[in-house]
């Protein structure tokens, strides 16, 4: 006897559920339970889907973060602005205030940290391409680590945001832009 046909916009449901839940009450907030409930499912659909809430999460946020655009604007610091932009849009939500509580749970979760590095590496694709451009129109010399240009541009929006609870000021992006370009350039002001 088969069982009941599966319900095809149940998946869709459980993230929707998800995003709106940590959006709206946080990462510690939030379990598959009231996942469940959201979506108007039964528990066993959302763990026959994801083990744990660090998986379901990284799922969630890789379907619902905005995408940080990968636009060539013809120069390193226009490419930058709008890398630096795009990143302060999901730095900025208020679901960021629980991600110490994801990071903490990745750490115990192989699978849903394996995941989460592969959203990061594909939301540092544009910054990446960025550089890459600079290099061919010959704003940079030497190309430079990217993942420490990764870091230096999206660590201080992580600082600022989880751990001094400062908003993303346009003032302090452009000045994040314009110090990640005088360090790729070699044209930084010591400040």
């Amino acid at each position: 006897m088969p069982g009941r046909p599966r319900d095809p916009d149940l998946e869709r449901r459980l993230l929707a559920a998800a995003w709106s839940l940590l959006q709206s009450r946080g990462y510690d907030a939030l379990t598959l339970t009231k996942v469940a409930a959201e979506a108007d499912a039964h528990r066993t659909d959302v763990y026959r889907r994801w083990s744990s809430k660090a998986q379901l999460v990284v799922d969630v946020l890789a379907e619902h973060l905005p995408p940080v655009s990968d636009r060539d604007t013809g120069t390193l610091l226009g490419d930058l602005r709008a890398v630096v932009h795009d990143l302060a849009v999901s730095w900025s939500s208020s679901w960021v205030d629980g991600l110490m509580g994801l990071t903490a749970d990745l750490h115990h979760d192989p699978d849903a940290e394996l995941a989460f590095r592969a959203m990061a590496e594909g939301r540092g694709e544009p910054l990446r391409n960025a550089i890459v451009r600079a290099t061919e129109r010959g704003e940079i010399r030497t190309p430079p680590d990217l993942s420490l240009i990764g870091d230096l541009v999206e660590g201080p929006m992580m600082h600022r945001r989880m751990l001094g609870r400062q908003p993303l000021t346009p003032d302090y992006l452009n000045a994040l832009a314009e110090l990640a370009h005088g360090v790729l350039t070699g044209t930084a002001v010591v400040l």
